[in-house]
């Protein structure tokens, strides 16, 4: 740990780069950086113990459906679905990496002037997994709505100087030498039940009077939607109702 100066963009549509040409930099140091991490060799670095083995997401899975039902309130159709789902739909997991778990662009910090991650924040999710947990969390960026904070769905990306998702990912394939990315649908669905595991947390907190956050109470209505866009990714992946 070591005290890093520089820029953190809490907005993904970057509007304090007021140069179109370094949003799309920004963008691509972001990946670059996601990419040379998922390529570290962990067991060179002495990280071989540093996660479980055994498919990544059939764990996750598993850890954020008992964390759900530890705070669940309510019965929500979708998540009942998911919860029967995923398990019997999981990806095969061809590559194991060092994963952050919480990859996206207001966890790092970049370079002043240039675009360059100096640093990258908020460890305490990393594991090692399936590199495709990182990569699609990122891509979740631009199928979730623009708020002010990492969503870019509905941007004219094009006009900001942003880039468009799948050449972000032909950019990563490039870099890591990936040859065969899967649909990102699966994915897109489980990190969006992972997401409504863990508001489903904050929200029995509020419920129970501990939440800490003044937005928690809310951050706990989101739950139901979370759900049901996580469903709309499922079936996206193949699922049916």
């Amino acid at each position: 740990m070591e005290m890093v100066e520089g820029r953190t963009f809490w907005d993904g549509a970057l509007p304090e780069a007021k140069d179109v040409a370094d949003r799309s930099a920004i963008y691509n140091a972001m990946l670059d950086t996601l990419a040379d991490l998922h390529k570290v060799d962990y067991q060179a670095a002495g990280l071989g113990d540093y996660g479980k083995p055994g498919n990544y997401f059939e764990r996750q899975v598993g850890r954020w459906t008992k964390q759900y039902r530890g705070s669940q309130t309510d019965d929500l159709a979708s998540m009942e679905k998911l919860i029967d789902y995923l398990p019997l739909s999981l990806p095969e997991q061809k590559r194991t990496a060092i994963v952050h778990g919480d990859y996206r662009i207001d966890n790092m910090i970049f370079h002043p002037t240039a675009p360059r991650v100096l640093a990258v924040l908020d460890w305490e999710l990393s594991t090692l997994g399936d590199p495709m947990s990182d990569l699609a969390y990122l891509m979740m960026n631009w199928a979730t709505p623009a708020d002010g904070r990492s969503g870019l769905s509905g941007l004219d990306l094009d006009a900001l100087g942003l880039p468009q998702m799948q050449a972000m990912i032909e950019r990563y394939a490039a870099r890591t030498g990936l040859d065969d990315v899967p649909d990102m649908n699966w994915y897109f669905a489980f990190n969006l039940f992972r997401l409504a595991g863990i508001v489903q947390g904050i929200k029995k907190r509020v419920l129970d009077g501990n939440a800490s956050n003044d937005k928690a109470a809310e951050m706990a209505k989101k739950v139901p939607f979370l759900a049901d866009a996580a469903w709309g990714f499922a079936q996206a992946a193949g699922a049916k109702a």
